[in-house]
């Protein structure tokens, strides 16, 4: 698990955020982060009946499908013994739908080498211009 500190909001605008906005905000700041990691991003939203993905990246040969999970709260008060996880919302049924979109994405794309599924919770925090990213890595379907 990583925790960062981001100053992906510096110079932005961000000082009223919609809540409909809240998600695409955090996922705009995880691509950001995960391409400084050195990922490539292939596709955002990709989405089926069943289920989306928020994006999907490479890294060093594997693909990558990302959930974020994005929340607003004062950066200062995060840290890694945090007991507010919202990871937790991605629970057995959301799991299986993720399953099974994966699953759509690589038959489609006839993608036969290594995959993980990897969670990313972005706290973003406006009035400082901050956001905080926790990524979990390689999350069992």
């Amino acid at each position: 698990m990583k925790l960062v500190n981001q100053n992906a909001l510096k110079g932005e605008k961000y000082r009223k955020i919609m809540r409909s906005d809240v998600g695409k905000y955090g996922e705009e700041i995880t691509c950001k982060f995960l391409v400084k990691l050195g990922h490539t991003i292939l596709e955002r939203n990709f989405r089926k009946k069943w289920g989306e993905i928020d994006i999907v990246s490479e890294y060093r040969a594997v693909t990558h499908f990302v959930e974020v999970k994005t929340v607003l709260k004062d950066s200062r008060s995060i840290s890694e013994t945090d007991s507010y996880r919202p990871e937790e919302n991605v629970h057995p049924m959301k799991l299986r739908r993720l399953a099974r979109t994966i699953q759509t994405y690589l038959l489609e794309r006839n993608i036969s080498h290594n995959w993980q599924f990897d969670v990313v919770v972005v706290f973003l925090d406006p009035d400082r211009r901050e956001a905080k990213i926790r990524m979990i890595e390689n999350v069992v379907l």
